[in-house]
């Protein structure tokens, strides 16, 4: 696909990434620097990830909290797919709103296809922002349309994600598969409760050949984030902590250190819990669909009418 680059690009030094479609949000927040792990499984999952472990960060400039809002904070959460080149899209886009007055997340997941006004480039599909210039710029761009401040973020990839859902579940997470699903997903799954596996879970989120398209995935995506705390929270996974708590500090590429990622552990735990809400953007009624040669089918919002339905969600005014 070409491009049209309206600016030099300047500054930062260009990496290869290999990145999935996910989230991980019960994964960042609730196991990464457990305070009372063993340190010899911690090790041991650090080391699994060895050269198929997150590449190195890249350079990040978050936005400086509002002093009348420093109890919320919003992390963005990617999921890349390498295309084979080097060159990923951001599938999954997902910012993670925490309120730590009220110990409550709330998701907002971004559909990919939005028609998306990326600073010094034409506007092209949102998801293509990270194919473009990386985490930075996907950043910049939702700030920029939706006035939402972005303080930290987080990436991970497909086989990653595989991984670290059989070490956290080695039996599986339960999810009722609403039909059977088969079609590009690597897996066949049918219809009716089940313990999936972290490739089978991966497959069941990627899912999106029916009337539904990115919305249902979307919708899926939330489910399978709801499974995993409730599966990550239960008393039987405390013996897997350790093991799990080293392969994500090995496979999750963030600008948080890891004495943040404990104090923010350790701040979730101390308040009793963790409680998920769950948005799309867009809402329902404020888009239509469009098409251009240069960036093929689109999904057209009502930025207004999504500024404001977010910043009713999180609590929270907009820019």
């Amino acid at each position: 696909m070409e491009i049209e680059h309206k600016e030099t690009r300047t500054g930062r030094r260009k990496r290869r990434f290999r990145f999935g479609r996910f989230f991980f949000l019960i994964l960042l927040l609730s196991v990464v620097g457990m305070a009372t792990f063993s340190v010899l499984q911690y090790r041991e999952g650090s080391n699994l990830a060895g050269e198929n472990g997150a590449s190195e960060d890249e350079d990040f400039t978050g936005d400086t909290k509002d002093p009348k809002y420093m109890h919320i904070e919003n992390i963005l959460l990617i999921g890349v797919d390498d295309d084979g080149s080097g060159k990923s899209r951001s599938d999954t886009m997902i910012v993670a709103s925490w309120n730590k007055d009220n110990d409550t997340v709330k998701l907002i997941s971004f559909m990919r296809d939005i028609y998306a006004d990326i600073p010094r480039y034409e506007s092209y599909k949102l998801n293509t922002a990270y194919y473009l210039d990386g985490v930075q710029l996907l950043k910049d761009t939702l700030t920029g349309m939706f006035g939402i401040p972005i303080h930290h973020y987080a990436l991970i990839d497909f086989d990653n994600f595989e991984t670290l859902i059989d070490i956290a579940a080695p039996n599986g997470v339960e999810v009722n598969v609403e039909k059977e699903m088969s079609e590009k997903i690597g897996v066949t799954l049918m219809p009716g409760t089940q313990q999936l596996s972290g490739k089978e879970l991966l497959g069941y989120a990627r899912f999106r050949a029916d009337q539904e398209g990115d919305f249902g995935r979307v919708a899926r995506q939330q489910k399978v984030i709801e499974a995993l705390k409730e599966e990550l929270l239960s008393p039987s996974s405390l013996p897997r902590i350790p093991k799990l708590a080293g392969a994500v500090n090995g496979y999750i590429q963030t600008d948080l250190t890891t004495g943040e990622e404990i104090r923010k552990v350790i701040e979730i735990m101390a308040g009793g819990g963790l409680e998920i809400d769950k948005m799309t953007v867009p809402v329902e009624g404020s888009y239509s669909f469009a098409s251009y040669s240069h960036a093929g089918s689109v999904i057209e919002l009502d930025l207004d009418q999504n500024k404001q339905a977010i910043s009713k969600f999180i609590g929270m005014p907009l820019r």
